[in-house]
């Protein structure tokens, strides 16, 4: 079966009794028992479900989707992105224990691994990870986990997964590869040996900006860890939340093509105006395309507030990925955690625009922004 066909008649745990063409919400915290003989089987594993914070049938739905096009084993699902990474991270390090992570992330990773983890006692190094000696430098005897994004936010470099996975089995440690900006439809870091593949359902995964969930990719043995760490912190994804996240991903091979087709079209057409210092946009990333992202750097004589007040029907938002072309300010958002000295080595200005590419006519989102930057 082909990724398109796949995307949409991912497998869904159908009941003999259900006549719905779509699944139905089990809009419910728990699940009832014949008796108590019947309960006990739940944990003889012979029943699914037993309380929502322990699974349901519609985020499992979400969670299987993902996982098989991931070319995964087993997936589970979280309340957000960030819970979803803190559950992989939690299924492979304990106190004690050391990470090395990518520097060029996103903002709330960073908050989340340089200041809520030392409250578990994990330490977390930041490294270039286009750098094989500087990734090598940090691995110590007790590093467990390199971490990384496939594409990166809001930078857009394209990561070397199959060189950092390769270092890793060098030194045993495991993977997991952030995938939210390029999606399976793109990059698929399972393909390569990534040890477990994280999203932020709430971006391409969803796709209409009304679910905020994440989804956590890998082996069963891992990923039967991190289902327990969800359960036992309350990080659960709630039934209509898990539909919705359903609903969006059928679409996702539709959107994406059409994302990325615009995006860029946006930013060749972008690289020639004098308002541009610099556009950043992968290229080569995949055979289907490079991403619906576009990153610009302003030039200095551009006034960057005055710009973001001629946007027209184009939102400011502090996130991406919906059906809509929007905008973030990652100085302002997404990486306002950063430290200031980190930013600047970065390279991520106080001039620089992310740029959520929709599904919308190319040509008027092109309009826009030569209107804007005029």
């Amino acid at each position: 079966m082909r990724f398109q066909t796949k995307n949409v008649h991912f497998p869904e745990k159908i009941d003999a009794h259900e006549v719905s063409k779509t699944k139905p919400i089990y809009q419910t915290t728990a699940f009832s028992f014949q008796d108590l003989e019947d309960m006990e089987s739940f944990y003889e594993g012979n029943k699914s479900y037993f309380y929502t914070r322990m699974g349901n049938p519609n985020t499992d739905d979400l969670a299987k989707g993902v996982a098989d096009l991931e070319g995964a084993e087993m997936g589970v699902t979280s309340s957000s992105g960030l819970s979803a990474i803190l559950a992989g991270v939690l299924a492979v390090a304990k106190s004690g224990d050391h990470i090395v992570a990518t520097e060029d992330l996103y903002g709330g990773t960073y908050q989340l691994f340089s200041h809520e983890l030392k409250e578990f006692g994990i330490e977390v190094s930041f490294v270039d990870c286009s750098n094989r000696e500087a990734i090598e430098k940090e691995i110590k005897g007790n590093t467990v986990l390199l971490y990384t994004e496939s594409i990166t936010n809001p930078l857009l470099r394209v990561e070397d997964l199959e060189g950092i996975v390769k270092i890793a089995a060098v030194h045993n440690l495991k993977t997991m590869v952030d995938n939210t900006f390029a999606t399976p439809y793109l990059i698929r870091p399972h393909e390569v040996g990534a040890d477990m593949v994280v999203h932020s359902a709430t971006k391409y995964i969803g796709g209409h900006s009304d679910v905020s969930a994440g989804v956590l990719t890998g082996s069963k043995e891992l990923m039967a860890r991190a289902k327990n760490k969800i359960s036992t912190l309350g990080s659960n994804l709630g039934p209509f939340d898990g539909w919705l996240g359903t609903r969006g991903l059928k679409t996702l091979s539709l959107r994406m093509e059409r994302q990325c087709a615009n995006a860029q079209k946006l930013a060749d057409a972008l690289k020639g105006l004098s308002a541009v210092k610099k556009v950043f946009y992968p290229q080569a990333a995949a055979p289907n395309g490079n991403g619906a992202i576009v990153t610009i750097e302003l030039t200095d004589d551009q006034d960057i507030f005055a710009f973001s007040k001629k946007l027209q029907w184009i939102k400011i938002v502090p996130t991406l990925a919906g059906v809509e072309t929007s905008i973030s300010y990652p100085v302002g958002t997404s990486h306002r955690p950063l430290p200031k000295e980190m930013r600047e080595k970065l390279g991520v200005t106080d001039r620089m625009i992310r740029i959520s590419v929709g599904i919308e006519d190319a040509e008027d989102i092109i309009d826009v922004f030569q209107n804007a930057l005029a």
